[in-house]
């Protein structure tokens, strides 16, 4: 089981030495695929990676896995790098879970995902791409509609997403857009607002054989946001426990959906994760409008995967427990 760390991992990579780690909230997906797989009766070696790929070479080159299950998402703390570590995976000849680095990349790259998405027939919001080496003229964004919404280009978790992401006009995307590049030193997508809810569809499955298994659809409901006010998933709205109190969001199950709905919600999401060639799991981000139709935000490929989060909690919904839903992502791994 492969995961990633903010420092050099101990000597002695065995349970023992993550055990107190196992304990902290910030673990749970590591600790929950780890309870299942021994539950599972699976022989299982923990392995943390930072800094230094060399250790994880040593160690498969003594002992041989018969699968990977990938966690990691970063490399030196570098998110942009999750893809070189299922590369090198790849390299090694190894079976790992959940996506390649072919499909990592195309997910990173938001712009790009949005451009093959919309190709297979999904609507998307309207967008530029502003770089930090060739940032948006005053004149392209004076011809941008508004309300828009700013982002950095590939970083996830909602990194970089906050109230002020919510433009209203030129002068709020300069600055934003400035802040994009000057702060996180990213480059910038400038998209359509889209007014809505905000659904997360859970595929299970490989892009490129076989049935894609649809979940039912979760939410991400503002119940105090006011009438009005732009309802973004902020950084502050996905982990900020006491934000999100204050303003009432919550995960759940989507309510009154129609029969139709879900079937397009299912057709939309399948689409998606074959337009983006992911294998394994993946969570579906969309808006769905007051006029009903379903807009792309972006796809998240090898999800967070804790019990009691969106993926876990939506394949329990079908009757898939915790436990069967990793013995399925592993039997994925070597199709």
């Amino acid at each position: 089981m492969l995961f990633d760390l903010s420092e050099s991992p101990p000597p002695d990579q065995c349970a023992e030495a993550y055990a107190e780690d196992m304990k902290a909230e910030e673990w749970e997906s590591e600790a929950g695929v780890f309870s299942a797989l021994r539950a599972a009766g699976h022989e299982v070696r923990l392995f943390g990676v930072y800094d230094d790929f060399h250790i994880l070479l040593d160690e498969i080159r003594l002992n041989r896995p018969d699968v990977v299950f990938n966690l990691a998402e970063a490399f030196a703390g570098d998110r942009a790098r999750e893809t070189n570590v299922a590369s090198l995976l790849e390299l090694l000849g190894l079976p790992f879970t959940g996506a390649d680095s072919k499909a990592l990349q195309l997910c990173k790259d938001k712009a790009l995902a949005s451009v093959l998405v919309a190709h297979a027939g999904v609507r998307v919001p309207r967008f530029e791409v502003s770089t930090v080496a060739q940032p948006l003229s005053a004149s392209k964004l004076r011809e941008l509609g508004y309300p828009a919404f700013v982002k950095p280009a590939a970083l996830e978790s909602s990194t970089g997403i906050s109230q002020d992401s919510f433009v209203e006009n030129e002068r709020e995307a300069a600055a934003r857009i400035r802040f994009v590049h000057d702060r996180l030193n990213e480059d910038a997508v400038i998209a359509e607002y889209i007014e809505g809810r905000e659904l997360y569809v859970s595929v299970l499955g490989n892009w490129d054989g076989g049935r894609l298994e649809v979940f039912p659809t979760r939410e991400l409901f503002f119940a105090e946001v006011p009438e009005g006010d732009p309802k973004i998933a902020t950084f502050k709205a996905k982990w900020d426990d006491a934000y999100r109190k204050k303003w009432g969001i919550k995960n759940g199950f989507a309510r009154g959906l129609s029969a139709e709905l879900e079937d397009r919600l299912a057709d939309t999401g399948r689409r998606i994760f074959r337009a983006l060639q992911i294998r394994g799991y993946a969570r579906i981000d969309l808006r769905l409008t007051p006029a009903d139709e379903l807009v792309f935000l972006e796809a998240n490929p090898n999800p967070s995967i804790a019990r009691d989060d969106d993926f876990a909690q939506a394949a329990l919904k079908s009757g898939l427990t915790y436990e069967k839903l990793i013995a399925r992502i592993i039997k994925l791994s070597e199709a």
